[in-house]
């Protein structure tokens, strides 16, 4: 992944390969942001007049680059817009800066080194430059080029392969020398590294990831990060009675896993317990999916990925919070042995469910993960899941939903979500939605009303947690995989979408403030 440090050099001295700074849209045109004064200089003061010259307003995710005066080491300038001008100077949004931080990274692919000069005047701002950085440096080129997996291992590729991310971010304008930009440093190196690998997981084709090569990933981060790891196969899957994991994956011939990733500090007073959604490929099963619905579907494991990756980061970042993580994991395939509409499936809870769909398998695995979970009486339980049509068609592409079974609960996640810059929503639970999964064959199905599709998923969910927990469901079926180009730190592909939610819940938590 790219390199990250916290540089002593003061931008006009810095070698590198280009130096990025910030400009915001002002009322009369692009206004220079706190960390181009050096750079600026060099410009005899006239930076922010070549930059309108060249077209440039500010406005966010534009990027303008231009040669470097005599003055610098570095050979270009990259101007990336950050909106518009804050009431204060030194008011920059955080998201408006991992955004544009993301932005000039991204365009700086192929680059060895880059000077990033946007504002670093306080940690929180350096946090988000950091992060906004190394999330936009990152590519998928694992099956591209001379690193193509599938090339035998002999072959000499003729192609050299797509550029390489940017290989390092020097960060100015902060203190190298002061412990809390330090560890502000470090934690965004942690996270990242677990989002990109949780979108490095996403990307992964369906061929090489399913449930146990991903049980296997899990078991040697564990292994390095200290987190125990415990997999259930499919004989104890069936000992155990996980009916809904045991449903959903029988039409595979790569049987489901239930995994279990446990981090534990000495000096934990509360646990909080992740249950992530792991369809490593959904073809709808007998329910097949029309052609047009299917082609990115190894997305269907982007939930487990961030449970996964939340975890890890936990451990890494050495919360006092013990936080235990299930991955539901199974691929939804079509067969002779394949669940069919109409089979009634007993649950780990003991629950018999009707499945008139086998495409609304994702509430399936998730109920016996969700029962398991709440047999430990975790303090609150939050599930992720690419689970809901319904939910894009409610929120957009960019937006996830939040269900909740305690309204302060509810809240809480909601408000940690946006301060880490994830867009998501509340939604209700309306209990008029529940009488519509009544089935008159098993003690509940597996669909409901087709209207409010979204909020019956979360219905169902909710009979499966344990009596007292707080719970809290994040249907991330919009922002977890984006189709459309790039922009700011967002790629093309997985995006590792309420990583950064469930990892602050769990800071949060260490804390003392659960919600």
């Amino acid at each position: 992944m790219t390199a990250l440090t916290l540089s002593t050099a003061g931008a006009a001295t810095l070698r590198a390969d280009a130096l990025v700074v910030g400009v915001a849209k002002g009322v009369k045109g692009p206004v220079l942001a706190p960390g181009s004064e050096a750079v600026d200089k060099a410009f005899d003061g006239k930076l922010a007049a070549v930059l309108a010259t060249l077209g440039a307003t500010g406005a966010e995710g534009e990027l303008t680059k231009l040669p470097a005066a005599s003055g610098l080491k570095a050979p270009v300038v990259v101007a990336v817009g950050l909106g518009p001008v804050p009431d204060k100077e030194d008011a920059y949004d955080a998201e408006a800066l991992r955004r544009a931080a993301g932005t000039a990274a991204r365009a700086l692919s192929g680059s060895k080194k880059a000077g990033f000069a946007l504002p670093a005047g306080s940690v929180e701002d350096a946090a988000a430059v950091a992060e906004g950085a190394l999330l936009g440096s990152y590519a998928f080129t694992a099956y591209q080029g001379s690193e193509n997996k599938l090339a035998p291992k002999d072959a000499k590729s003729k192609d050299s392969g797509p550029k390489q991310p940017l290989a390092e971010v020097a960060l100015l304008g902060g203190k190298p020398r002061d412990k809390a930009y330090k560890a502000a440093v470090e934690r965004a190196l942690a996270l990242v590294e677990e989002i990109n690998r949780a979108r490095d997981l996403i990307n992964t084709p369906p061929n090489d990831l399913y449930p146990e090569s991903f049980a296997a990933v899990a078991t040697a981060a564990g292994k390095e990060h200290g987190v125990k790891v415990q997999v259930l196969d499919e004989k104890a899957l069936v000992k155990g009675g996980y009916g809904g994991l045991l449903g959903v994956g029988q039409g595979s011939t790569n049987g489901p896993r239930l995994v279990k990733l446990a981090y534990t500090h000495p000096k934990a007073e509360k646990t909080l317990a992740l249950v992530g959604k792991g369809i490593t490929y959904d073809s709808g099963g007998i329910s097949l999916k029309p052609a047009g619905h299917n082609e990115t579907m190894k997305c269907d494991m982007s939930g487990a990925a961030a449970v996964f990756a939340a975890v890890i980061t936990a451990a890494r970042l050495g919360l006092k919070v013990n936080v235990t993580g299930w991955l539901a994991l199974a691929e939804n395939m079509p067969s002779g042995n394949a669940t069919r509409p109409g089979d009634v499936l007993r649950m780990y809870s003991g629950k018999t469910v009707e499945v008139l769909n086998t495409d609304a398998e994702g509430r399936l695995v998730l109920a016996d993960a969700l029962t398991r979970a709440s047999e430990e009486k975790p303090d609150a339980i939050v599930d992720v899941a690419t689970l809901t049509g319904a939910m894009v068609l409610a929120l957009g592409n960019r937006t996830f939903g939040i269900m909740a079974n305690d309204d302060a609960f509810r809240t809480s996640v909601h408000e940690i979500a946006e301060e880490v810059g994830e867009a998501s929503w509340p939604m209700p639970l309306p209990a008029d939605l529940r009488k519509g999964m009544d089935s008159p064959t098993a003690d509940m199905a597996n669909m409901g009303e087709r209207m409010g599709g979204g909020l019956v998923a979360g219905l169902f969910l909710k009979e499966f947690v344990g009596e007292g927990i707080a719970w809290a469901h994040l249907d991330i079926a919009g922002p977890a995989y984006h189709e459309g180009a790039p922009y700011g730190y967002t790629p093309k592909g997985g995006t590792g979408s309420a990583i950064r939610t469930l990892v602050r819940l769990a800071e949060r938590t260490a804390d003392g403030d659960l919600g």
